[in-house]
């Protein structure tokens, strides 16, 4: 490898199994060292802002073959065969000009990453940016680019296909999905108070021809077919994996939190999102044909909005409409409906990309505020009718396994012992029922962080997930970007990552207690430079 030392001559620093000229220049002088073919620098060096000054140039790597090898010769780091990824930006190709963002910084991310010994990294592929302007045109070129520039890299590639829009970064759905809502704003959810969530479409049209006469299903497995074709040189060798978009944020799961307020102590118990005018008709139809007539007029009226208590109304309360025979009836369709919805996706993605060599995934989400409580209240507006007296997560491992999918289960960072009090919320608890629900059923894990602070005790409790039942075999960390390669965050990243098992070295190879103590992240700072700067 080869570096550059602002002030001094060049030099060459170690010998590995191949050589590469790398991005960047320098001015740590002395610090550096290569061991096992990772870049190391010394335990005695100070992150100082004014100390640590790069200037990136874009080089053409240019190996030294010294034994008869490719790729970099990194091994992957994995707990028990957990395999480690990180998220790459979710703005990583641009939505104003459909470009690669930052590619200077995301190259030498990616080239820190493998050196550092992990897997792969996650791509977030957008509906909103691919097919922006008309239904079925679709522009692929910038996420190809990316796919080929992990592929040269050596490393592996999870794509998750969403079907969602993001406030931040701002990324909308499709100009002509927009375009269609404005005469048929019903093809969103919509809340008690009439507002609409238009971040997603609403699971009740996913088989109506709202669409330019197709279906969102349609639409959905077109886009699908589309990235299966564009990116079959990809597929089962450096695509490994392919997540499935199921609603807000990518997750299984209505949009019931999403007008919390961020300055209030006690965390709302969210809102049902039953009132858009083909959730109410379905609803008005179960009803009915269950005997009910008048239970098919709205959703619960003694229920909570979003940022009130668990106790602010009846519904929710200890012997509250819950546990009543009507609350029994609505919960169940509810959920009934969620579950149908998640269904029909898994089983579009698992019959469109079955035979291509990827692993096909859904993401749950993390509902653990008011675990605690006998209701489960939170769970139970998003979707899932888990409470004292039922489980609401076997039918959902089950849903998973008949399709064949992997589950994806963020917050493997939290721990009941910071969670608030005033929530009775339990993330491990949560964590530990899903989890136990998935062995039930033979369906593997996938986890995700939350946070990215790198606070104490976050990697320990990650590891502590990651030997849970032995059902995890994936962990995405998220997600690249200038903090995450910055010395507050990555050095302990790096840690973690070193701490993982890897296999059994030769005493030759051993490193001495001295060089046990030095860090091996070096070349993220040119990363964590180039994602400030740019």
């Amino acid at each position: 490898m080869e570096i550059s030392v602002i002030g001094s001559s060049q030099m060459k620093l170690g010998k590995s199994d191949l050589v590469y000229r790398e991005l960047g220049y320098c001015n740590l002088k002395n610090n550096f060292r290569i061991l096992n073919k990772r870049v190391c620098f010394g335990s005695n060096m100070r992150w100082k802002k004014a100390g640590i000054q790069f200037t990136l140039k874009a080089l053409k790597s240019e190996p030294v073959l010294e034994e008869k090898r490719s790729g970099f010769g990194t091994i992957s780091k994995t707990v028990d065969g957990v395999k480690l990824f990180v998220g790459l930006p979710l703005d990583a190709v641009s939505y104003n000009c459909n470009s690669m963002n930052r590619a200077r910084a995301i190259a030498a991310g990616l080239k820190a990453l493998k050196l550092l010994g992990v897997e792969g990294v996650e791509l977030p592929v957008w509906w909103g940016i691919v097919e922006k302007d008309a239904m079925g045109k679709y522009d692929w070129s910038s996420y190809l680019a990316i796919a080929q520039m992990v592929q040269k890299v050596g490393l592996k590639l999870h794509v998750t296909l969403c079907f969602h829009g993001s406030k931040i970064p701002h990324i909308p759905l499709p100009k002509w999905v927009s375009r269609i809502a404005e005469s048929q704003p019903s093809i969103f959810f919509k809340d008690r108070s009439g507002q609409h969530y238009k971040q997603c479409l609403s699971l009740a049209v996913d088989n109506l021809p709202v669409l330019g006469g197709k279906t969102p299903v349609e639409v959905y497995q077109s886009f699908c077919e589309s990235f299966k074709s564009s990116f079959s040189p990809f597929m089962g060798s450096t695509i490994t994996g392919i997540s499935m978009g199921l609603g807000p944020d990518g997750e299984l799961r209505y949009p019931s939190h999403h007008q919390l307020t961020g300055d209030t102590k006690t965390q709302g118990i969210g809102e049902f999102q039953c009132y858009d005018e083909n959730m109410l008709s379905f609803l008005k139809q179960h009803a009915e044909a269950s005997g009910n007539p008048l239970w098919g007029l709205g959703g619960p009226h003694d229920a909570p909005t979003y940022d009130q208590p668990l106790h602010s109304n009846n519904f929710f309360k200890d012997e509250g409409s819950w546990e009543s025979a009507y609350g029994d009836f609505f919960l169940s369709w509810y959920a009934n409906q969620l579950l149908t919805h998640g269904d029909s996706l898994l089983s579009l993605a698992a019959s469109t990309f079955g035979d291509s060599g990827v692993e096909v995934y859904g993401k749950m989400p993390l509902m653990h505020s008011w675990y605690g409580t006998r209701s489960h209240p939170s769970e139970l507006t998003a979707g899932f009718y888990n409470t004292a007296n039922q489980d609401g997560y076997e039918p959902v491992a089950k849903m998973f396994a008949r399709n064949s999918c992997k589950m994806i289960i963020p917050g493997m960072d939290l721990s009941d012992a910071n969670q608030s009090n005033e929530t009775h919320s339990s993330p491990e608890l949560f964590l530990a029922q899903i989890m136990k629900s998935c062995k039930n059923h033979g369906v593997k894990v996938s986890g995700q962080n939350i946070s990215e602070s790198g606070a104490p005790g976050v990697f320990e409790q990650i590891k502590k997930n990651l030997l849970r039942d032995k059902v995890l075999n994936l962990f995405t960390y998220h997600r690249m970007g200038a903090y995450f390669f910055s010395p507050e965050h990555f050095p302990s990243f790096t840690e973690f990552v070193r701490s993982l098992n890897q296999p059994e070295l030769h005493s030759d190879d051993l490193p001495s207690e001295e060089e046990v103590l030095a860090d091996s992240a070096i070349i993220s700072q040119e990363s964590s430079v180039s994602m400030q700067a740019a």
